[in-house]
Order: C-alpha cells, then sequence, then structure tokens
C-alpha cells in the first residue's frame, strides 16, 4: 500500500530503490508517528473535519498502535512502503472510513518532519543525560587525582607540568561547550512543521498552534516553505552537535592509547578491561579507546556528509532528503556505546603516582626556575636566556615543587565552577514541559 498509489503500480526495481532501507529506519519513527497523528486528530476534530466520536476513536486505536511498539510488536508490512502508510492501513483496517480521515490537512512531507524533529528531540535527550554522569565521572576523578603531576606536550614534545587533575577536568569542560551545541540544535528541532504539508500550506482552516503545544513543541516552523527547507539543515545541526562530542571521546581516547603505552606509562587498566595478542604474552592492548575512536571519528564526518548530500537542493522536498536517516539515526546508539565504554574504563583507571620525578622530565621545569628568577627582578628575556644557557652547558638545576594558584590551573582547578557552567546549561533544555506534553497527550 502506498499513500500515493492510485491505479498503477512502480516496477519492483522502481520500488526496491526507492524504499531502500526506510522500513528499517522508520521503526525508530514508529512512536512519533503515533504521537504526531495524535496530535493532528485532536486539531482536525476542533476545526470539524473530525466528529469527537470519530477523533475518540482514532486516539484509541493510536493509543492501542503506541502499546504495541512500546512492547516490540509492531512491524511494517513488506507489502507497505513505511511507517506512515503501515499506521494509516491499520486505523483504517480497524475503522474503516475514519482511519482514512486522519490524513486530512497534511502531507507525508510535514509528517515525516514532525516525526523526524520529534525523534531528534528524544534522542538528544537521551544523549544529554548519558553524557551527565560521564561529566560528574570527570569531575570526580579531577578532585581525586588533582595532585598527580602529568608531563605537559607541545608538540608532542615536553613542555610544562600538568596534572590528571587538570587532564581529567579539561575534558569535563570540553562537555560543557558540547552541551551547549547539543543544546543548540535541540532548539532547532523543537519547533513544529506540522501543518505545513507539502512545504506550501493548506486552504484548510488547520490551528498550528494547537498542534504545537499537543506535541510540546517550543515554538512553530512559522513559513510553510521553510519548515521544508528546514529537512537536512536540522539533520545538519544535530550531526555537527554530535561530532563535538565525538571530538571529546576521540581526543580523550587517543590521550588513554599514548598514556597507556610503556614508554609514556602513566596509567594502568584490569587486565579484563584490556585486550592481548595471539603471539606476545606481554600486550595489555587499549582496543576499547581505539574503537572509540574510530567510532568517533567516523561521526566527526558526519556533518560533512549531511552536507554532500543536500548539496545544490533548491527549496521544496527531494527524496534525497531520505537517505539522510540512515546516516544520522544510528550515529545515535553509536556515540551513547561510546560514552558508557568511556566511563566504564575511566572508572577503573589506575593512575601512577611520582611520574614527574623521573629526571627524564627534568626540563619540564625549566619554566618553573625561569619564572623564580623573574620573581627575584631579574627581567623575563634575561632569565630565559640565563636558563637555556645552563641547560646547553648541562648545569640545569630544579625543583619538582610548583605552585600554580591562578583559575584553572594545577592548583586551582576550579571544578566548582565548570559543574555549575554545566547544570546552567542542563536546566535550560526545558525537558520537563516536553515530557508534561507527551505526557498529557497519551493519558
Amino acid at each position: 500500500m502506498k499513500l500515493w498509489q492510485k491505479d498503477k503500480a512502480s516496477l519492483k526495481e522502481v520500488e526496491k530503490f526507492t524504499v531502500g532501507k526506510d522500513r528499517e529506519m522508520d521503526l525508530l519513527l514508529a512512536p512519533f508517528d503515533v504521537l504526531g497523528n495524535m496530535a493532528h486528530a485532536e486539531m482536525l476534530a476542533t476545526i470539524g473535519l473530525l466528529a469527537n466520536k470519530e477523533k475518540d476513536a482514532l486516539l484509541n486505536e493510536l493509543k492501542n498502535i503506541y502499546e504495541q511498539i512500546r512492547n516490540s510488536k509492531f512491524e511494517i508490512r513488506d507489502s507497505i512502503e513505511d511507517v506512515h502508510s503501515q499506521i494509516e492501513f491499520l486505523l483504517t483496517e480497524k475503522l474503516g472510513d475514519t482511519g482514512k480521515k486522519i490524513h486530512s490537512a497534511r502531507s507525508r512531507n510535514d509528517q515525516v518532519l514532525v516525526d523526524i524533529k520529534l525523534f531528534l528531540r528524544s534522542e538528544l535527550e537521551k544523549l544529554v543525560n548519558n553524557i551527565q554522569p560521564f561529566f560528574q565521572l570527570l569531575i570526580q576523578q579531577s578532585e581525586k587525582y588533582k595532585q598527580h603531576l602529568l608531563p605537559g606536550y607541545t608538540h608532542l614534545q615536553l613542555a610544562m607540568p600538568s596534572s590528571f587533575g587538570l587532564w581529567f577536568g579539561a575534558y569535563a569542560e570540553s562537555l560543557v561547550d558540547d552541551v551547549t551545541t547539543l543544546q543548540a540544535a535541540y532548539k532547532v528541532v523543537n519547533k513544529n512543521p506540522l501543518g505545513s504539508a507539502a512545504g506550501y500550506g493548506s486552504s484548510f482552516p488547520i490551528n498550528r498552534t494547537l498542534t504545537t503545544k499537543l506535541l510540546g513543541f517550543a515554538d512553530l516552523n512559522y513559513n510553510v516553505v521553510y519548515a521544508q527547507m528546514g529537512r537536512g539543515k536540522a539533520e545538519r545541526i544535530t550531526a555537527q552537535a554530535l561530532a563535538n562530542v565525538a571530538d571529546t571521546l576521540a581526543k580523550l581516547s587517543m590521550d588513554m592509547c599514548l598514556y597507556l603505552n610503556q614508554n609514556f606509562d602513566f596509567v594502568a587498566f584490569p587486565a579484563e578491561l584490556t585486550t592481548g595478542s595471539s603471539i606476545m604474552p606481554h600486550k595489555k592492548n587499549p582496543d576499547v579507546f581505539e574503537l572509540i575512536r574510530s567510532h568517533c571519528n567516523r561521526i566527526k564526518a558526519l556533518p560533512n556528509e549531511i552536507t554532500m548530500m543536500t548539496t545544490n537542493l533548491p527549496s521544496g522536498y527531494h527524496r534525497d532528503l531520505q537517505l539522510l536517516k540512515e546516516h544520522l539515526f544510528p550515529a545515535f546508539e553509536t556515540l551513547n556505546t561510546c560514552i558508557e565504554m568511556a566511563t566504564l574504563m575511566l572508572s577503573n583507571i589506575a593512575v601512577k603516582e611520582n611520574i614527574m620525578t623521573d629526571e627524564k622530565y627534568k626540563y619540564a621545569f625549566s619554566v618553573e626556575e625561569v619564572n623564580k628568577l623573574v620573581l627575584q627582578g631579574m627581567p623575563f628575556r634575561d632569565a630565559y636566556k640565563k636558563v637555556g644557557l645552563e641547560i646547553e652547558a648541562g648545569k640545569f638545576d630544579y625543583s619538582t615543587q610548583i605552585n600554580h594558584t591562578h583559575e584553572g590551573t594545577i592548583g586551582n582547578l576550579c571544578n566548582d565552577k565548570i559543574e555549575a557552567m554545566m547544570q546552567q546549561n542542563l536546566a535550560e533544555f526545558g525537558f520537563d514541559e516536553v515530557h508534561t506534553a507527551i505526557d498529557k497527550l497519551l493519558s
């Protein structure tokens, strides 16, 4: 069954190619398609396109379908094109002509747009909720290991003293900015496109403000042409936000691969969290971090993929947009899994003590010695030259005692400030308002 079919069917080859993986991706949209149908039915009754009795019958049956989906008893038949057709077929099969009325005053274009926006909104919330415990772990580990010094590097060359407190805290604050971009994506997707129909509105006197409220959207996509143009853009903005989180995880994972290396030997993990070699009995490989790095680097390519797939598309709907789902949707599960695995690994990390007492790191303290001379009154350039000459002459003397006190440094991590920024970000999403609206719609 196809919503657009009249008296002639497509060739099987054409049907197979155009449907592609849509049924598979559409199963993820199924609960949101039901919600969109419910809001649409409520609205149709207010403008006289559905009798209240018909509306009630549709809502009851849609709730039944919603329960089927939640209990994994819903499927899209091979003979049916997509999730929208499947749900309309079930309604018509059960309710006859009443089921056929559900499509009044909309197009499959705005129907799928609503589904995608609701799906992305839900997945962004799940991701943000998954980031929170990982963020808290980073803060906790930062405090726990704030006295453990660590060599800092620039150009992969020994630079200055750092600490594991700084290292963990750096990635915590990186997540703050990542959540800021997730919030921006959330604001973009949390606008209602329903009622834009095929992209040019409808002659029916529909109430788009009502469906916006019923579905818990923060606002409308007002211009009906832009509502359609926003497809692809919303996905690209969301993908960029995911890529930012992925970038944080990929960089963290690369650090861990280096720090576990025997030539660094800064950290260790239990044997059960590493893998071995088929011929080298001493190996403890950081495969988890290597796979996180690779998965996340692939997600970092996602915004560019979506950009290229939507390049040079004029306004209006185009079938190219269908393919975005199979690129973007799986990325949420992949990224969530990477966060969970990184959380598992860093929960079980063992940080080596007294790393910086090894003489091979002595030149990391050269700036400390320069600064001591400056504090005694010597001009910085003279102090820099003096210490440099001592190093070249093999006469460099140093102390491993450091005293960094300014904001955000070894002795003053400012983790409380970083936590406050994260809490402010989280409070601005407004998840509770969405839950209230959806719960009321389903009640």
